[in-house]
């Protein structure tokens, strides 16, 4: 063998060395990396559902029910009102409490709307409590900017051609049930994690799937639900 082989051979050899350890270094960090992104994913797709039970809340305390519909939360959420209780000066300021009880003496039988009345002519010095419509959209997620109602019902990561239409969107449901004879309103919200981890190993996927079967548990993300109440909770919490 000539010397020019030789050292072909040896470069060919060493590149195979190279690519083996490559592929062995891969397999080691993929699950790795699959983790990570996993984390990353679930903590979107855990403050969507979160801000589904913040609304659903909003809309039972005025319609003293939950909805199984998206369209009708996105309508509460653009163009209703919600009742919020608002406080008007301390209780823990002495002086403010000692003129309001002044104010409650000279005016028997006075309200607090009667009280809020002489606090809107010029009366700061008063302490009471009111009730007040406001609008949804200027109160729930008020601060957050990329707030985007029209994307509250599609899963966070599940594009569209890359997983079937019918698990590209959050699956709600609401019911009034009967629990120790008291009707409760229930409702649930449902992302699973072949949508929420679409475009990611299928493998690994596939493996983290099972094992939640296998436990009997959700493969996927849920908050609320309507066979067992739990006050809302989300499956992460």
């Amino acid at each position: 063998m000539n010397k020019a082989l030789k050292a072909i051979l040896c470069i060919l050899l060493a590149l195979c060395a190279c690519f083996i350890v490559y592929k062995i270094i891969d397999g080691v960090m993929q699950p790795v990396r699959f983790n990570k992104e996993v984390d990353a994913r679930k903590k979107v797709a855990v403050q969507q559902l979160k801000d589904i039970r913040e609304l659903q809340v909003a809309y039972k305390s005025v319609n003293d029910r939950f909805t199984a519909s998206f369209d009708t939360l996105k309508q509460f959420y653009k163009d209703g009102q919600m009742i919020v209780l608002m406080q008007v000066g301390s209780k823990d300021d002495s002086l403010a409490v000692a003129h309001t009880n002044e104010v409650k003496r000279a005016n028997r039988g006075i309200t607090d709307a009667g009280l809020y009345k002489l606090y809107l002519q010029g009366d700061k010095n008063l302490v009471f409590q009111i009730q007040n419509k406001i609008a949804v959209k200027d109160t729930l997620f008020k601060s957050r900017e990329n707030f985007d109602i029209d994307k509250l019902d599609k899963i966070p990561f599940a594009l569209e051609g890359e997983v079937p239409a019918e698990v590209q969107n959050v699956e709600m449901d609401a019911i009034v049930k009967k629990v120790s004879g008291v009707d409760v309103p229930l409702f649930e919200a449902k992302m699973p994690w072949k949508s929420i981890l679409n475009g990611l190993d299928h493998q690994l996927i596939v493996n983290m799937v099972s094992e939640l079967k296998d436990q009997g548990r959700y493969e996927g993300l849920q908050v609320g639900s309507i066979t067992a109440p739990n006050n809302n909770a989300g499956n992460w919490e």
